[in-house]
């Protein structure tokens, strides 16, 4: 629980604290608005309060988030495995070119551009 007592936690709690505590004020505030006549005051009234909740939320997702983080960042990484049918295009692209080798330099140029990103505008 120590890396929440970092200078960086230490700020997203303070202003976590600081926008719930201004929320509710903007929403008791627009509420005192409303209870003197003002109509459309009502519907901050509401709406203020959601908003703390809404950084309450977001606060507990980031505190959950980095504690999963740790959880995974200690398991083993995963190996990535080539494909089967990569296996099976080098294969054939060995035939070819036992066969004919400029049918397969011509299918190395086309796997080539295959893998590029998309130059299109």
């Amino acid at each position: 629980m120590r890396r929440f007592l970092t200078p960086g936690w230490l700020g997203l709690h303070a202003i976590a604290v600081v926008l719930c505590v201004a929320f509710l004020g903007f929403g008791w505030w627009q509420f005192d608005r409303a209870q003197a006549g003002n109509d459309r005051s009502w519907a901050y009234t509401f709406e203020w309060p959601i908003f703390a909740l809404f950084v309450v939320v977001m606060w507990v997702k980031m505190i959950r988030d980095e504690l999963n983080g740790e959880d995974s960042a200690k398991q083993a990484p995963k190996v990535i495995e080539e494909p089967a049918e990569a296996a099976v295009k080098r294969e054939i692209i060995r035939q070819q070119e036992a066969e004919d080798p400029d049918l397969a330099a011509y299918n190395r140029y086309l796997a080539r551009l295959n893998s590029q990103p998309d130059r299109r505008g």
